[in-house]
C-alpha cells in the first residue's frame, strides 16, 4: 500500500453531523470525493438532504440523510439505525455539530443558553461517540474525530464567549479520556480544533470583530471550510492508525500568541 493509497477512504462507511452547510457539509463532499460513503446529518432535513443529494451527484458515493437533533438521546440512537440500515456498519464518525448561542459577559449568560450549548456541544458529541462506538468495539476498527475549537486554548477576543470556550475544553478532554479508554478496541479518538472559519457562525459578528480577528492571526485572513477537510480525511482515513487522543489545531497561527 502507498502512502497515496492510506488516503483513500473507498468504501468505508462515516457520517458527520452539522453537514448541512459549512465545515460539515464541505468536509462531508471532501469525504465523499476520497471514496466514502457518507450520512449526512443536521436538524434541518430539507438542507442536508438538498446537500447529501448533491454530493451523490457530483461523487458517485452513496449517501444518505438524517434529520436529528444530537442533543436528544432519542434521535442519536434513531440516527444510528437508519445509519446501520443505510450501510450495515460504521467505519468513521465526524461529530461536528455544535453551536455558539451568545456573546456577552459571562456574568449575564442566560441559564437557558448555558444548558442548551452543553446540551449540543458537549452532551450530544458525547452520546454519538457512545453510540460510534458501540458499533466499532466489537469489530476491533473505528475512527472518531470530534469538533472542538482552538477557543479551547485561547481566550477569544473582542467577543465575550467563555461558555463556548467551556465546552470545546470540554470536547478535548472528552476525547483524550475516550481514546484512552477505546485504543485497546483499535478505535481512535481524535479532536479538530479549526481557528476563525469563513461560515453563517462566523459572519454573524460585526465586520469590526472579524478585521479584529484577523490581526491576530498570522496568515492575516479566516479559514475557508474546505481547508480543513484534508485534516479530516486524514484523520478518518489508514493515513492516521497510529494518531490516536490528540487535538489537531487549525487555526492559521493564531493560537502561536
Amino acid at each position: 500500500m502507498t502512502i497515496l493509497d492510506r488516503f483513500k477512504l473507498d468504501g468505508k462507511k462515516i457520517y458527520v453531523t452539522g453537514a448541512g452547510r459549512g465545515i460539515g457539509k464541505a468536509c462531508a463532499f471532501a469525504l465523499c470525493e476520497a471514496g466514502a460513503d457518507v450520512a449526512f446529518v443536521a436538524r434541518g432535513y430539507e438542507e442536508v438532504k438538498a446537500a447529501a443529494d448533491e454530493a451523490a451527484k457530483l461523487t458517485g458515493r452513496d449517501t444518505i440523510a438524517v434529520s436529528a437533533d444530537i442533543s436528544k438521546p432519542d434521535d442519536v440512537k434513531n440516527m444510528f439505525q437508519a445509519i446501520l440500515e443505510a450501510f450495515g456498519t460504521l467505519d468513521g464518525a465526524f461529530n461536528n455539530a455544535g453551536i455558539c448561542n451568545a456573546d456577552m459577559p459571562a456574568e449575564d449568560i442566560p441559564y437557558e443558553a448555558l444548558r442548551e450549548i452543553i446540551d449540543i456541544n458537549v452532551v450530544g458529541t458525547y452520546l454519538c461517540c457512545q453510540e460510534a462506538a458501540k458499533i466499532m468495539i466489537p469489530k476491533k476498527s473505528g475512527s472518531i474525530l470530534n469538533m472542538a475549537s482552538m477557543s479551547a486554548h485561547i481566550v477569544n477576543v473582542p467577543q465575550k464567549t467563555s461558555h463556548y470556550a467551556v465546552t470545546k475544553a470540554g470536547v478535548v478532554t472528552m476525547s483524550k479520556n475516550l481514546a484512552a479508554e477505546w485504543a485497546p478496541y483499535n478505535v481512535r479518538v481524535n479532536s479538530l480544533s479549526p481557528g476563525y472559519t469563513l461560515t453563517e457562525l462566523a459572519l454573524q459578528f460585526s465586520e469590526e470583530q472579524i478585521n479584529t480577528w484577523k490581526k491576530l492571526i498570522p496568515m492575516d485572513r479566516l479559514e475557508a471550510p474546505d481547508e480543513l477537510a484534508g485534516t479530516v480525511v486524514y484523520a478518518l482515513s489508514d493515513a492516521s492508525t497510529y494518531t490516536t487522543g490528540c487535538d489537531i489545531v487549525v487555526d492559521g497561527g493564531y493560537s502561536l500568541w
